[in-house]
């Protein structure tokens, strides 16, 4: 999992004109909801968010009038043609949160290795390890478990080409 800190800027101003100014500018419109916790509307850079949005489980610390917020992205609104970033929604994470989300990160690390050692397709034994883990298989197990599945898929699809 990867924490990446990004500066906010607190926002009153709300509304298309706004959001569209705010993007000329180079920041991107987001919303920090979450935990019985106040609605906060914030601006982020959009070259920094951009980049933090490429790494899988990234959790964000958003710095907020001098107080660090851990927030993990809910939702991104992308231009269909563009593909810019056009508004994100935050929820914030508790500490049982943050340590669920390095411990799935984590599978998904170890999962990508083990599928580039076997010559696999690194995402697809990612995402079967998940689903493995997410039928009640013990992450240490869940890794050989998708590494199988993943395989035999691969088998079926040869036999029927």
């Amino acid at each position: 999992m990867t924490n990446v800190a990004i500066a906010a800027v607190p926002r009153d101003d709300f509304g298309k004109g706004v959001a569209r100014k705010l993007r000329a500018a180079g920041l991107v419109p987001a919303v920090i909801y979450g935990h019985e916790s106040e609605v906060r509307h914030v601006s982020l850079p959009a070259h920094e968010l951009n980049m933090a949005l490429t790494k899988t489980k990234v959790v964000l610390e958003v710095v907020v009038d001098g107080a660090t917020l851990v927030v993990a992205p809910r939702q991104i609104q992308r231009d269909p043609v563009r593909r810019i970033i056009e508004h994100v929604d935050l929820v914030l994470l508790s500490d049982k949160e943050q340590r669920e989300r390095a411990a799935e990160a984590r599978l998904i690390d170890l999962a990508e290795e083990a599928a580039i050692e076997a010559g696999l397709d690194p995402m697809a034994v990612a995402e079967a390890a998940q689903a493995a883990v997410a039928r009640g298989i013990r992450p240490a197990d869940a890794i050989e478990v998708a590494l199988d599945d993943v395989r035999a898929a691969q088998l079926a699809q040869a036999e029927s080409a």
